[in-house]
């Protein structure tokens, strides 16, 4: 069962970044525009650094909507750094493992959610792949895919990206961003 709360409540200060993995700006996107790991399945809790992360790069956070099997309490409104973000959901219409975010710019992302309880080796893998303009997948496709030759270590570098489409930069640049985010996942805590 999901519970909506109607009033937006003060959240617990916890001072952490969100993990976050975006396409870059100016590529040709696939089906999602990047992941987030969450901590846990608590808006309320994580919501502000996502929305801090997002708010710098895109514009001014102003709703979102997830599918409720993911999370257990959804609040309608969620208090943020100087403002609410609103919040709904979609059963059908939305993949269970997607958060569309919409800021003030106007523009629409729809974030891969990592399941909070996933390693981070793998997480990083889900990420890379999410955040890979080349991908076509849905997220639920990602999540239940086995991991590519390249994630796995038995591929080479250069394989990567699964198509033949590549950034705008060049293959050093895929290279160099598969390399930040298996970096930034080995930092990553395991929990919270």
């Amino acid at each position: 069962m999901t519970t909506a709360l109607d009033r937006a409540t003060t959240p617990p200060t916890t001072d952490y970044t969100a993990r976050l993995s975006l396409t870059p700006s100016g590529v040709r996107q696939g089906r999602l525009d990047g992941s987030w790991w969450p901590r846990s399945r608590d808006l309320l809790l994580e919501l502000p650094a996502l929305a801090a992360e997002i708010d710098e790069r895109w514009g001014r956070i102003t709703r979102i909507t997830v599918n409720p099997a993911q999370w257990p309490v959804i609040p309608r409104r969620i208090p943020v750094t100087g403002h609410t973000v609103h919040a709904g959901w979609f059963t059908v219409e939305q993949d269970p493992h997607v958060m569309m975010v919409c800021s003030y710019a106007p523009r629409r992302l729809n974030l891969l959610v990592v399941p909070p309880q996933t390693d981070a080796v793998e997480a990083a893998r889900l990420m890379a792949e999410a955040a890979d303009p080349a991908n076509t997948r849905t997220a639920s496709e990602l999540l239940t895919a086995e991991p590519s030759a390249a994630a796995t270590g038995t591929g080479t570098r250069s394989d990567f990206l699964p198509s033949t489409v590549t950034p705008s930069t060049g293959l050093g640049e895929a290279e160099r961003r598969a390399d930040l985010a298996r970096s930034r996942a080995a930092s990553w805590p395991a929990s919270v």
